[in-house]
């Protein structure tokens, strides 16, 4: 049973920083490549960040380059988002997700298994 779980959420203020992680199991981690996505108040789901089964390969939505990283350790079978310089906009609930095939794919249909989310809220 593949499972993932995100945790680092919570409130920050604008300009800071918070570093999400996902935590898998019940599956080859490393096989994986693995996405992050938010969906905010009233907004669709959208693509924020994907990487690699080997973390050489990474791909960030046009907006958020620069201020957001993504990164992975496939000895804790853990993904991380690392979030800078946060906005308003960035409030959102972030999700993780697993594509079985290895594609670094910003499309949400592409990813077979999806954590339950964790709440960002970014207060002035």
């Amino acid at each position: 049973q593949v499972q993932l779980v995100e945790s680092g959420g919570g409130l920050a203020q604008v300009g800071g920083s918070l570093r999400l992680s996902c935590a898998a199991s019940g599956r080859t981690f490393s096989s994986d490549s693995m996405g992050w996505f938010r969906q905010g108040p009233g907004k669709e789901r959208e693509f924020v960040a994907a990487i690699s089964g080997s973390g050489g390969t990474r791909r960030f939505a046009d907006s958020l380059k620069g201020r957001f990283t993504i990164s992975r350790d496939n000895a804790k079978s853990t993904v991380y988002l690392q979030m800078n310089s946060l906005k308003p906009e960035d409030t959102a609930v972030y999700y993780c997700a697993a594509n079985v095939v290895g594609w670094v794919s910003p499309r949400s249909m592409d990813y077979d298994y999806w954590g339950q989310g964790t709440q960002v809220t970014v207060s002035s």
